[in-house]
């Protein structure tokens, strides 16, 4: 017999397809929707693992689905802007155009050879004009609906390649590409108001409940909803000319104004701390050379929350004091601190050390008081003391006047109700979810629509000079944003009075290209931004995969965008995503030298019981297995996989034995036995001999060997297809196994017995294997693809078995388990229990004082 040439049959099946548009999507249809989609990839060149198991699990879903009769729509496109491209264009000399259409061109091949049931009809790039010019459209319908604004910001700013930087290319203070200390420097930036639906984006999490809860979780943190208590401090020394806004005058002197999520502990309080970019540090800053030099050594160090609050901790002491607001007499010092941020709050703080980390490490340098006003409930408030650590748990107040013995929400309700009363406080909601800044200085991205005008201000570019196209003839070789240092490109007449004006050179993050592409497939050449009946047909995505990594701010920022599209009238749902599955990585061992030089997997063999570098003595030390990355050279490139053993063998392999959710390791002999079950399933189907043909029914009142394997049959139809539905992939590889093994131990049995379950096998593994499917069904005489086939339903009656299991306890211990009919009467299931040996043991030879038998699931013996 001859083996399963895979290579053969997967371009075979691929082109036929292809000819007949198996795959392709209509946006109308009597049938079920299923919107199936995988979060497209960046154009690097090459597809990986990730990449292979991301897009393998979208697939067996979108195949799933279609053969149990939906109309599924499952694209691919490219997320093409970014800034790799740009780096090529300086490396290589190469235009970031042409690095990244040559790249797309080279995945797109590579992801055909997977057999991706994708309607490639539908496939763009997000630098495409045809596309960014609908994104243009609909940043100028944000615009004029109150969703977009321009403010000055503070930014990461690498003075060496003259650019914002994203906190992520922020390197221990360092950019990441010229080494140049980063600064902090206030831009003109354009912002969307993502704000403005914080409680609709908090609230609609609890409407997906399809969605993994540690997704939401993190969600729910970023947003950062807090109640808490907004109040002031009276300066007793203001200064001369108090600063606006949060540092206010009233009655002749000045005030601080802070947020607190913790009033109860402000008789804890021993500091203000004000932040660098604070009103009142400017207005101070002004006339206070030293504290000047302070906050620009502040405003050295990048923007990330992360990395301003894990900085060592550093103040200035302005020489202002404070009053307590309960007690006038009662001084605290005002700092100028640098972990203390101006887009959080007030940008103001009282510092409570003995309760907070961040204020106890502040307060331990510069040697202010610690006092605990929250105590646990056993603790002696006398004795009870600070060390290193800040006490954050609960307890009741203590040390703090009127507040001593009450628990903590009762002492935040106190002092609320107390400064609120005096006309000191208000009751009030933050959120830690900021406004998104859009805005870089970057030339790969889509230009954003504005035009500047002296006389008329920003101005909307009209939508009948949209796109607005990027410039070809960029230059690379200097530093800045090339499309500010453009010659010509900016240079255009107002739209309103016609006089010279500019063009906005910043670009989009390219954060905003992800963020409504989902609906943009629906329908992907449409006139307006949105086919508006092709997107009320398909949204929201029905299931929708992708790494973790994105959790945040991709799935946000979508949903974010999904409101703002409603709200100009493009869409009808809130929510983009229905339901989310997060997949593992995938991993592979590490090898290094004794020197510690990385090594790749293929430059590694095993002989003489060690490991070494290929034809050298170079012995290879083995390491754990980690995440695929090029940086340890621990990555398998996925077309050499398929060149060997085929596409449908990787797929296989990344829905075998490991749950999607976990990390899955990638091993050499798990893929060479993969291939060995792929030879196998095309055995069983040509050493099958001779079947009755398509169509055959297997008589009803089969029985002995012919009913067994009618039994596995619909048992496999039953399992896969409940697993497939809860994407249990590896659960649904198990019950295929468990259907080979049937089939090849079945010996003789009818004709169409046999045939049913060689059908249903194949049917089964199309969605996981659907080259080997095709090839397998055409060899059982049909004519028509089983991509088309319908997928096969379980018999209820073949399902249910006769016997059923249940476990045996003696006095509450598990001691086995015992198999009976189901319709045994209670006093068989007694006897059998008491039969077992582990049950005998337990009861020493005594009779047992009761037995219950819970029918159909537990025997209790109690000894």
């Amino acid at each position: 017999m001859a083996r399963y040439n895979a290579k053969e049959s997967e371009s075979r099946w691929q082109d036929v397809w292809t000819r007949r548009g198996t795959f392709a999507a209509v946006n109308q249809s009597a049938l079920p929707k299923c919107y199936v989609l995988e979060m497209f990839p960046y154009p690097s060149g090459r597809i990986h693992m990730g990449h292979v198991r991301n897009y393998t699990m979208g697939d067996v879903i979108a195949r799933f689905k279609r053969s149990q009769g939906f109309n599924v729509l499952h694209p691919m496109g490219w997320d093409a802007f970014g800034l790799p491209a740009e780096n090529a264009a300086r490396e290589k000399g190469v235009h970031p155009r042409e690095w990244t259409y040559a790249n797309i061109a080279a995945m797109r091949e590579q992801l055909k050879q997977m057999g991706l049931a994708i309607d490639w009809s539908r496939e763009f790039a997000t630098c495409d004009p045809e596309y960014y010019a609908r994104q243009q459209k609909l940043f100028i319908d944000f615009y004029r609906a109150g969703l977009v604004y321009r403010a000055e910001a503070d930014v990461n700013w690498d003075p060496v390649d003259q650019t914002v930087l994203a906190n992520e290319q922020v390197i221990e203070g360092r950019g990441w590409r010229s080494g140049a200390i980063v600064e902090r420097r206030k831009l003109s930036q354009w912002f969307f108001k993502i704000t403005q639906f914080a409680d609709e984006l908090l609230a609609g999490l609890d409407t997906l409940e399809r969605w993994p809860e540690k997704v939401r979780i993190m969600q729910r943190n970023w947003i950062g909803r807090s109640e808490g208590l907004h109040f002031s401090f009276e300066l007793k020394n203001p200064p001369r000319q108090s600063g606006g806004g949060v540092a206010r005058q009233r009655e002749g002197g000045g005030a601080i104004d802070v947020f607190s999520t913790r009033p109860d502990t402000l008789f804890g309080a021993s500091f203000i701390a004000l932040s660098p970019d604070h009103p009142l540090t400017e207005q101070l800053a002004a006339t206070d050379e030293k504290l000047s030099l302070f906050v620009a050594e502040c405003h050295k160090g990048g923007t990330a929350e992360e990395a301003i609050e894990t900085q060592e901790k550093q103040g200035y002491d302005t020489g202002l004091r404070a009053a307590h607001p309960f007690d006038p007499n009662w001084e605290l010092p005002v700092y100028v601190a640098n972990f203390v941020l101006m887009a959080y709050g007030t940008g103001a703080i009282f510092g409570c050390p003995a309760h907070d980390q961040r204020d106890l490490e502040f307060a331990r340098k510069y040697r202010l008081p610690v006092l605990p006003v929250v105590i646990p409930e056993a603790a002696d408030p006398k004795a009870f003391a600070i060390g290193e650590e800040a006490y954050t748990g609960p307890g009741r107040l203590a040390n703090s006047r009127f507040l001593d013995g009450m628990d903590v929400d009762t002492a935040k309700s106190e002092v609320a109700a107390r400064l609120e009363a005096a006309g000191q406080g208000k009751r009030t909601v933050h959120y830690r979810l900021r406004d998104w800044l859009v805005s870089r200085q970057r030339y790969w991205g889509c230009p954003i629509p504005i035009i500047h005008c002296e006389m008329c201000g920003m101005v909307p570019v009209p939508d009948e000079d949209l796109p607005v196209e990027l410039p070809d003839d960029v230059r690379f070789n200097l530093p800045g944003n090339p499309l500010a240092l453009h010659p010509t490109w900016k240079h255009v007449p107002c739209p309103i009075c016609g006089m010279a004006a500019t063009r906005e050179t910043d670009t989009f993050d390219t954060f905003v290209d992800s963020s409504w592409y989902f609906v943009r497939f629906t329908d992907a050449h449409a006139e307006d931004p949105v086919n508006k009946r092709a997107a009320q047909y398909w949204m929201p995505v029905d299931q929708y995969i992708g790494g973790v990594e994105h959790a945040i701010l991709h799935l946000l920022y979508s949903r974010f965008f999904t409101r703002a599209m409603k709200k100009c009238g493009h869409v009808t749902v809130d929510e983009p995503f229905a339901g989310l599955f997060t997949q593992g990585m995938v991993c592979h061992e590490t090898y290094r030298t004794p020197d510690g030089d990385w090594v790749l997997p293929e430059e590694i063999e095993k002989r003489d019981g060690g490991v070494y570098v290929r034809n050298t003595n170079v012995p290879v030390v083995i390491g754990p297995s980690e995440k695929m990355s090029k940086s340890k050279k621990n990555v398998i490139a996925p077309e050499t996989i398929i060149d060997t053993f085929g596409a449908d063998t990787i797929r296989w392999f990344m829905l075998s034995d490991t749950p999607p959710e976990r990390d899955i390791e990638w091993t050499q002999e798990g893929a060479e036995g993969c291939w060995r079950f792929v030879q196998r399933i095309h055995r069983l189907i040509s050493e099958a001999g001779e079947l009755p043909p398509p169509g055959t029914k297997p008589a009803a009142d089969c029985t002995g060997a012919d009913l067994e394997l009618r039994r596995a049959t619909h048992r496999a139809i039953a399992a896969v297809t409940e697993d497939l539905n809860a994407l249990r992939f590896n659960r649904a590889v198990a019950q295929i196994y468990t259907l080979s093994n049937a089939l090849n131990a079945a010996g003789a049995v009818n004709g169409a017995v046999k045939r049913e379950a060689l059908e249903t096998l194949v049917l089964l593994i199309g969605p996981m294997m659907p080259h080997l499917a095709e090839t397998c069904w055409e060899a059982l005489g049909h004519s028509l693809l089983a991509a088309n086939a319908r997928w096969p339903l379980a018999d209820a009656k073949l399902v249910k078995s006769d016997t059923i299991t249940i476990a045996v306890q003696v006095n509450g211990k598990r001691r086995g388990e015992i198999e009976i009919a189901r319709e045994a009467e209670e006093d068989a299931v007694k006897s059998s229990a008491l039969a077992l040996d582990s049950v005998q043991r337990a009861l020493e030879g005594k009779a047992p004082k009761r037995v219950i038998v819970v029918p159909g699931r537990i025997v209790n013996v109690v000894a």
